[in-house]
């Protein structure tokens, strides 16, 4: 069993910038593919980054390709969601998601944490 915890959501400003986290435990994570998803109220749940087991190559959505950043620290078995230049479209609740070996499917999920980008 995988537990994930999301942090650092808030409430923020056009243009401003967060980081989530996403700390595991139970086990080490190192081998799982991690992902990012959110669902904004009233709309389905959409896919945002992940980054792949083991060779840490990315995926974005288009939505936030180049603004946004997976990254992931083994040693602290945690993943990472830097988030720059945030408009009002990406206010949503945003979760983090496991996808044990092959990394096919996401598993495992956390409770989410709320981003709200508003003037």
């Amino acid at each position: 069993q995988v537990q994930l915890v999301e942090s650092g959501g808030g409430l923020v400003m056009p243009g401003d910038s967060l980081r989530l986290s996403c700390a595991a435990s139970g086990r080490t994570i190192s081998g799982y593919t991690m992902g990012w998803f959110r669902q904004a109220p009233g709309k389905e749940r959409e896919f945002v980054a992940s980054i792949i087991r083991n060779i840490g190559l990315t995926y974005y959505a288009a939505s936030v390709e180049g603004r946004f950043t997976c990254a992931r620290d083994n040693a602290k078995n945690t993943v990472y969601l830097q988030m720059n230049s945030l408009k009002p479209e990406d206010t949503a609740v945003y979760y983090c998601a496991a996808a044990p070996p092959p990394g096919r499917e996401y598993k495992y999920w956390g409770q989410g944490t709320q981003v709200t980008v508003s003037s």
